[in-house]
């Protein structure tokens, strides 16, 4: 297998952290520079036409986009160090809280980041000042939101290290390049979490 897929961007260091949690190596990978856009080039469009990172080429030849579906690939290969649930209950409400989580904090995230911070302008082109301060209120009110969740549970999913704790991570990390850090918002339940995963292996890329 190949991973075509691209440095510091949340959906594929979401993947690049599952890969290391489950310990799985020797997948070769292909590294593209989106801000030289070479996500919007023939070759990768032909692998994804939605010209989105990352992308999993399979042995047989069929590529396979979008990290959580790669993810979910993955496990079915390699059932351990387990990510995504153990049984039908539990993959349900591990899908769920992971599913709360991109859809509320890392979305809010990626949307304020990539309109508001000058680097990212190559990739959003216009960018809007408005959109990206009302992303920003998002962000902090979903990073709220998952404060106090914390407060009765240890793990974003529940008792135990998941799927979904990877992309709460992946978009409070991207959320640094906007200098938005949960102990600075004085979110301490929220704050406490990210140290937890920080010291873990994924989270050293």
């Amino acid at each position: 297998m190949k991973l075509h897929t691209s440095l510091r961007a949340p959906n594929p260091r979401r993947v690049d952290m599952f890969l290391i949690e489950k310990g799985i190596t020797g997948i070769e990978r292909e590294v593209y520079d989106l801000n030289a856009g070479e996500h919007r080039s023939a070759k990768f469009t032909a692998m994804n036409p939605i010209a989105r990172v990352p992308v999993l080429e399979l042995d047989d030849g069929r590529f396979l986009a979008e990290s959580r579906a790669i993810c979910s690939y993955l496990e079915s290969l390699y059932p351990e160090p387990n990510l995504l649930g153990v049984d039908a209950e539990e993959r349900a409400f591990i899908e769920m809280a992971d599913r709360q989580v991109e859809l509320t904090l890392l979305a809010a995230v990626a949307n304020h980041v990539r309109h508001s911070h000058p680097g990212l302008l190559p990739l959003e082109n216009p960018q809007f000042a408005d959109y990206a301060a009302e992303q920003g209120k998002r962000m902090v009110a979903a990073a709220a939101l998952f404060d106090q969740l914390l407060s009765k549970r240890p793990w974003m999913a529940g008792s135990r290290f998941t799927i979904a704790d990877i992309t709460a991570f992946c978009g409070l990390e991207f959320a640094r390049l906007v200098k938005f850090r949960p102990a600075d918002a004085g979110l301490k339940h929220l704050a406490d979490w990210r140290e937890r995963v920080a010291e873990r292996p994924g989270a050293r890329l």
